[in-house]
């Protein structure tokens, strides 16, 4: 979707990755010391740490210890930036060789959504960013790429292959962005996860208007097993996940 880009100016912008220019940087005047990598990983490290509502360019520049104009000499607007580092993290994902010889693409369907999840949540910043940019980035190309190949190795018809893969990474998608909110909101709380969700269940347990639905909760995750928070997600995560492939097996059975 076209964005309009006050602070460029300029309308109907859709993606650093469209633009036709060199960066700045290639273009001489730079200041030295600096480069689009550099900012790129300073972004993401001062995402990760403080999040995307306290990100400004003035914050970025106090942390790389020079002016916000310096930054302007390799991104033309924040929303550059962003996309940038967006991409910068799909970097961190390892990809499978679909083309290896004996790999199973159950494997590495399996492989390839637990990375992204765990990716979600190291980075909860990242989901709103995917909602927002093109994600036609040089890591996020590489990693739909291995993805579209996997899922070509199941066996479903090309009419289905796109809705192979929404089903399996929207779920992952939003699995992720959800638990990657839950951490980083207990990480607010100065509470580990296991205390948080003991704290929450109980208060919810005293409220007449929660309290049946938590009795039948209760039950839910007492079937589920798992003593902590994070064996449960994972838990919840594998079971879910074998439900997508071996209905993707059944699909391809009827054929």
């Amino acid at each position: 979707m076209a964005k309009t880009s006050s602070s460029s100016g300029r309308s109907a912008r859709t993606s650093v990755w469209l633009e036709q220019k060199a960066p700045r940087s290639a273009r001489g005047g730079q200041p030295s010391g600096l480069d689009r990598t550099r900012i790129t990983d300073a972004t993401v490290r001062l995402l990760d740490a403080e999040g995307l509502a306290k990100f400004s360019m003035r914050r970025l520049a106090t942390e790389l210890n020079v002016t916000a104009m310096s930054v302007y000499w390799y991104v033309d607007t924040k929303d550059d930036l962003l996309e940038l580092a967006l991409d910068a993290v799909f970097g961190e994902l390892p990809l499978p060789d679909p083309e290896a010889d004996g790999a199973d693409w159950r494997d590495q369907l399996r492989t390839l959504a637990t990375e992204y999840r765990g990716l979600l949540v190291r980075h909860p910043w990242l989901s709103p960013l995917a909602g927002t940019f093109l994600n036609i980035g040089p890591n996020n190309l590489s990693f739909s790429r291995v993805v579209q190949r996997v899922i070509r190795r199941t066996g479903l018809p090309d009419h289905g292959l796109t809705g192979a893969i929404s089903a399996v990474f929207q779920f992952v998608y939003g699995y992720g962005t959800i638990e990657g909110h839950f951490f980083a909101r207990v990480a607010d709380t100065g509470m580990t996860p296991d205390d948080y969700f003991r704290h929450a269940m109980t208060t919810f347990d005293g409220a007449p208007t929660t309290a049946e639905i938590v009795a039948e909760s209760k039950k839910l995750m007492a079937a589920r097993g798992g003593d902590t928070v994070a064996e449960m997600m994972e838990r919840d995560f594998t079971f879910a996940l074998d439900l997508l492939v071996a209905g993707i097996e059944a699909m391809v059975k009827r054929g």
